[in-house]
């Protein structure tokens, strides 16, 4: 019997990764994570016409929320085009936001590695427990 080849299935968001990674490759703005320009998807999309808007949305969103842009917005006073140029200044407002996303995202991560770490604690408590009463009832067989 003669099965199709399945079709494979898109994954979320593996496209804007993978435009993410070309745009990292392409401009050092990107690549170096400096502050980006107001508009600066509008600069991309003149200058690569057959961007999927959806894809560069997302793209962008991955970038401007990761940890190494944060944390260079955070401490930048100046934002760049896509040639690296100086483009407009970074008011307050913004600096102390991306500190806020910062110091959120590394409070997040220090709940979760409490819960996993409390989570293994139990893991092994249940374990001692059930070793403890296989030691007691398993004497008396």
């Amino acid at each position: 019997m003669n099965t199709p080849n399945p079709v494979p299935i898109p994954v979320p968001g593996h496209h804007a990764r993978q435009l993410l990674k070309e745009l990292q490759e392409t401009f050092p703005v990107f690549r170096d994570a400096l502050p980006l320009a107001i508009g600066i998807d509008k600069q991309l999309l003149a200058r690569l016409p057959g961007l999927d808007r959806k894809a560069l949305r997302s793209a962008l969103g991955m970038h401007t929320h990761s940890l190494r842009y944060l944390k260079s917005m955070e401490k930048a006073s100046i934002r760049f085009d896509l040639d690296g140029q100086p483009a407009d200044q970074i008011p307050a407002t913004h600096r102390s936001h991306a500190s806020e996303l910062i110091k959120e995202r590394l409070r997040k991560q220090a709940e979760l590695r409490k819960a996993q770490r409390e989570a293994e604690t139990l893991a092994r408590e249940r374990i001692e427990k059930l070793d403890q009463l296989v030691e007691k009832f398993g004497r008396n067989r």
